[in-house]
């Protein structure tokens, strides 16, 4: 886990680098397991990573979720897993983001590191003339009231993993089997049904890009991926 060196911009403003990794279509929970090593391995020199995925059919339900708010799962597994919120669904469709960060090198805190996030979608959003907005006290974007994408995080060190799942194509069924992030009767939406892309291709390098700008990343793609076996 070596350490990125910054770019330094036309501008002469120093960027710190991050390391992209698109893992492609994977199961939920061995990619959860690698973010935990990742996160309890680092140090203080350890590069920041994004990984992008698309998972498997999931409900995961987070430290503080009730099971109640699991109505009728059916076939689809439920992980308990160690983020915050309650239950959300991930599936096919749907743009998932782990970023990898230390906040404390990037010079701000767990609330600034949500608003940024969120930002970064609505700006995303935003390239498609979809007007979007964040919620006082429920995290996440919202477009005419229906949630498109969810957030849930973990911070450990100063170190943060889980992420953000943002709906771009898929199927909605599932979220009638949940309370989605524990609201009974929350409408959830796509952004290909507010008139946006249908193609996952299309939208990950604009929402890599808001991202980047929101943390002052220079992003480096790279082909290696993490060690999903263990």
């Amino acid at each position: 886990m070596d350490a990125l060196a910054p770019v330094v911009t036309a501008a002469g403003r120093q960027l710190p680098s991050a390391i992209v990794r698109d893992l492609g279509r994977q199961p939920y929970e061995p990619v959860w397991r690698a973010m935990q090593r990742f996160t309890d391995q680092r140090d203080d020199d350890t590069a920041d990573e994004l990984w992008v995925v698309e998972h498997d059919p999931v409900f995961t339900l987070g430290q503080a979720g009730k099971p109640e708010h699991v109505l009728a799962p059916g076939d689809i597994p439920v992980v308990k897993v160690d983020r915050g919120g309650q239950v959300t669904y991930h599936g096919p469709g749907q743009i998932v983001v782990y970023p990898l960060l230390r906040l404390p090198r990037l010079g701000i805190g767990v609330r600034d590191y949500v608003c940024r996030i969120e930002q970064a979608i609505i700006d995303t959003l935003a390239e498609w003339n979809i007007g979007a907005e964040r919620r006082d006290g429920a995290p996440g974007v919202y477009v005419g009231g229906a949630k498109v994408a969810a957030l849930g995080i973990r911070v450990r060190r100063g170190c943060t993993f889980h992420g953000l799942a943002f709906n771009v194509a898929m199927d909605l069924e599932p979220f009638r089997r949940i309370n989605p992030c524990g609201y009974q009767g929350l409408q959830v939406t796509t952004m290909v049904d507010l008139g946006g892309p249908s193609g996952m291709a299309a939208v990950k390098p604009v929402l890599l890009d808001h991202l980047a700008r929101q943390f002052g990343l220079h992003l480096q793609p790279s082909s290696t991926q993490p060690d999903l076996s263990a």
